[in-house]
């Protein structure tokens, strides 16, 4: 059983935030693969389906962000899920927007809901980072994250979040260099990536 958590702050004000791409990539799952129906537990919302051959439970925490982790751990503690098996959807302020890479463990790289997922459950998680790009000075960044998207971003938010859903499959089944290759085809295919971005083809 592998655990999926989209991170992201609840209610309709926050709900096109650049923070909120998380929930937006596990309510993309959810739809694409035809997951039960949202329902509030765990202090968050759950769906519960099927990727490939693995079973998943996807978690949006209703916590806000700072407070992620206790949801988490009471989801993966319900569950018996190890934290390897535990995955993060989240924004990534050091990336390009569109831009996906895959991670285990490492740094949080300030971000407040895999400081407190960390603080509860460890570190030896997997994140998916969700580019998001960066504002260009720190003094700007916290405006940027809790600002909703542009019109302009909406075709690549979109077309990021169906990639993500479509080879969901790939994480939870940990070919993650594959998942992340894919993604980026699928972007670099609409144009909103180029073959320099970083990932290798194949």
């Amino acid at each position: 059983m592998r655990l999926f958590v989209g991170l992201g702050n609840p209610g309709a004000k926050y709900a096109r935030n650049r923070h909120n791409i998380g929930f937006m990539a596990v309510d993309e799952i959810a739809r694409r693969h035809g997951f039960s129906p949202w329902r509030r537990r765990f202090q968050g919302e759950t769906s519960e389906g099927a990727l490939g051959t693995e079973r998943v439970i996807l978690l949006k925490p209703t916590t806000y962000m700072n407070d992620s982790g206790r949801s988490v751990q009471e989801a993966a503690g319900f569950f018996k899920i190890a934290p390897g098996d535990v995955t993060v959807f989240h924004d990534e302020l050091e990336l390009p927007p569109g831009k996906v890479r895959v991670k285990i463990g490492g740094g949080i790289a300030g971000h407040n809901g895999l400081r407190s997922i960390s603080a509860q459950i460890g570190n030896d998680y997997r994140r998916v980072r969700l580019g998001i790009g960066h504002p260009g000075v720190k003094e700007l960044v916290h405006g940027h994250v809790l600002s909703d998207f542009a019109k302009a971003d909406s075709d690549w938010v979109t077309t990021l979040c169906d990639a993500v859903a479509e080879h969901a499959a790939l994480v939870a089944k940990g070919t993650d260099a594959t998942f992340a290759n894919r993604v980026h085809l699928a972007m670099q295919a609409k144009g909103f990536l180029t073959k320099d971005d970083g990932e290798k083809s194949s």
